[in-house]
């Protein structure tokens, strides 16, 4: 991904024509460069305080960083969207969950979670035993060893979802089309005990089981020799951005992540979230961001946040669907069909507004599917 710079310059006068004395303050909500010229015309001595509230019609001297992904989002075409407090989110088999962003989170859950890497379980899938997982083991080297997992094949890491196990649908849905579309290892997450907990609680812990799978992958390198760049971490809502933790941990050296929907309640401007320094090259599809007719609402963070983003069907609202929930899930069944055919191809879009428009001219590109090698 490359990143280019623009200087975006728009010169402004104001002229107030009054018998006034004017004082013109300028509060302008942005790091930039602001040159006003102000005439006034004055026959009597008053004190006037005008407050101009300028978002864009200013003399702005600004640098824009332009993802030259699918598709660009200038900071200055988007605001991050606040959530209410409380909002009905889906677990991962799509039921709706209250939830409460002001509660506080299991503090003694989260201590545990972080003191024990026993909490997150690995379980192994090849062709070789499609259906029933062989248990890999932290620290255990013979669990490994003594498994069908081969270092020379391509290996795919899932994350479950929130309130789910390993056994949800969504990881038997992509673990099949993995090993349908390649001969490869399939190692599925399982942080149950924590994703059991409530939603705040759960978020406060990505890090820490993120962090844990990093420590695993490392783990796994050293016993066989399974480079990185095999390595595809692929998460769902919450989960991608507890790939994108492990990623961390690993300092960006596996091939690929790829994020589906990432959650977006109590993650806009988190630190710990998905980003594109998390692997060599790191995807986002997203499909229930935030709208412009609603900025507030949208089950997924909506914005780009890997080396190439996509927003199929302008990103937050999906044909077919009634329901958010629907939209949030159509991001794994595009993945799970790209898998398989490696049809759905996304245009080169500058900056949102061309994506909006439906006016991107840019060259094409794959979403999804299960290359490792992709690079933008």
């Amino acid at each position: 991904m490359k990143t280019a710079k623009e200087d975006i310059v728009v010169d402004v006068d104001v002229a107030v024509d009054a018998d006034v004395d004017v004082d013109v303050d300028v509060d302008v909500d942005v790091d930039v460069d602001v040159d006003v010229d102000v005439d006034v015309d004055v026959d009597v001595d008053v004190d006037v305080d005008v407050d101009v509230d300028v978002d864009v019609d200013v003399d702005v001297d600004v640098d824009v960083d332009v993802h030259e992904g699918y598709v660009a989002l200038p900071s200055l075409l988007y605001i991050e969207a606040p959530y209410q407090r409380y909002l009905n989110f889906p677990d991962a088999e799509g039921i709706l969950q209250t939830i409460d962003l002001d509660v506080q989170p299991d503090f003694q859950l989260l201590n545990e979670i972080e003191n024990d890497s026993a909490n997150n379980l690995y379980s192994l899938f090849t062709r070789a035993n499609p259906t029933s997982p062989q248990t890999l083991v932290m620290d255990d080297a013979e669990s490994i060893t003594a498994s069908n997992f081969n270092p020379e094949r391509p290996t795919v890491v899932i994350v479950h979802g929130w309130v789910s196990n390993q056994n949800t649908g969504i990881n038997t849905v992509i673990r099949d089309a993995h090993l349908e579309k390649a001969d490869c290892n399939v190692i599925v997450l399982d942080w149950e005990k924590l994703a059991s907990s409530d939603y705040v609680t759960a978020s406060f812990g990505v890090p820490a089981v993120g962090q844990g799978l990093g420590r695993f992958l490392a783990f796994l390198n050293s016993v066989t020799e399974a480079p990185y760049s095999s390595m595809h971490l692929v998460g769902f809502n919450l989960e991608a951005h507890i790939v994108g933790n492990a990623g961390k941990e690993l300092g960006g050296q596996v091939a690929r992540i790829t994020g589906l929907d990432p959650s977006g309640p109590l993650w806009t401007g988190n630190q710990n979230r998905l980003n594109a320094s998390d692997a060599v090259y790191v995807e986002g599809i997203h499909t229930d961001g935030p709208s412009g007719v609603n900025p507030t609402y949208g089950l997924g963070i909506g914005i780009p946040i890997g080396t190439a983003d996509f927003f199929p069907n302008g990103g937050y609202s999906q044909p077919g669907c009634l329901t958010s929930i629907c939209d949030h899930n159509r991001s794994w069944e595009l993945y799970r069909a790209s898998v398989t055919y490696n049809h759905l191809i996304g245009r080169k879009c500058v900056n949102m507004v061309q994506m909006l428009m439906n006016i991107c001219r840019g060259t094409s590109f794959h979403m999804g599917n299960d290359n490792l090698t992709k690079s933008e």
